[in-house]
């Protein structure tokens, strides 16, 4: 396999998400470091690369792959083990659908895009944007803890006792909802999950605190 190089940045949910995933496959990868706070997304020889100018972008042999979710499965589907995604179809459909849950319905909502939006264009104070943050993240994990008692499936992650894409997505969407004070004291499912995720050392090297450039930030 060739080289892989991540373009990254130590807070981006989608990017710590593909962290976890490279981890748990154990494949080796090269970090490019993209600084959101400081516009380097905005910069004509990143938006060159990923005209999209987000992170996560994976570069393979000169191809671009972007998208966390797509680059999960892309992960996937050319390194098998240890598998992310159940073999069982309806499980599959299961597991996919919690991490579309966080990917589609949490993250686009609270994403520095959005709080960029409403400070400079709709001129809200961090009081009302941390209250929009914090409605989006608890009304999202909500439902994303009744479905896993609804199916009554989990074990020591969000399906049984491996972790798979939904697992990969929680984890990133935890520490967002830690970091701005959402009520999670009724999430109890959830907050084991978590803490079963971070004893994997796959899940903690993917860390925020953990990654080189936070520690030029």
């Amino acid at each position: 396999m060739a080289a892989l190089e991540l373009y990254t940045y130590f807070r981006s949910s989608a990017a710590y998400r593909v962290r976890i995933a490279l981890n748990l496959k154990n494949i080796p990868y090269e970090m490019r470091f993209v600084n959101l706070l400081n516009g380097s997304q905005r910069l004509p020889e990143y938006r060159k690369l990923n005209p999209q100018g987000l992170v996560p972008a994976l570069i393979e042999d000169g191809l671009l792959f972007v998208q966390s979710l797509a680059i999960i499965e892309y992960l996937e589907e050319i390194h098998p083990q240890p598998p992310l995604l159940p073999r069982d179809l309806r499980e599959r459909a299961f597991v996919r659908a919690l991490a579309n849950i966080v990917a589609c319905d949490i993250h686009p909502l609270n994403n520095l895009r959005v709080l960029t939006y409403l400070k400079d264009t709709l001129h809200q104070d961090q009081v009302a944007c941390s209250a929009w943050i914090r409605h989006w993240i608890e009304e999202g994990l909500n439902a994303f803890e009744q479905h896993l008692v609804a199916q009554g499936k989990t074990g020591r992650f969000c399906l049984g006792d491996l972790p798979t894409i939904a697992d990969i997505c929680l984890v990133p969407q935890i520490f967002n909802a830690r970091r701005f004070g959402c009520d999670l004291t009724a999430l109890s499912r959830i907050e084991a999950i978590d803490a079963n995720c971070l004893a994997l050392a796959a899940f903690r090297e993917a860390a925020p605190d953990r990654q080189p450039d936070a520690l030029k930030t």
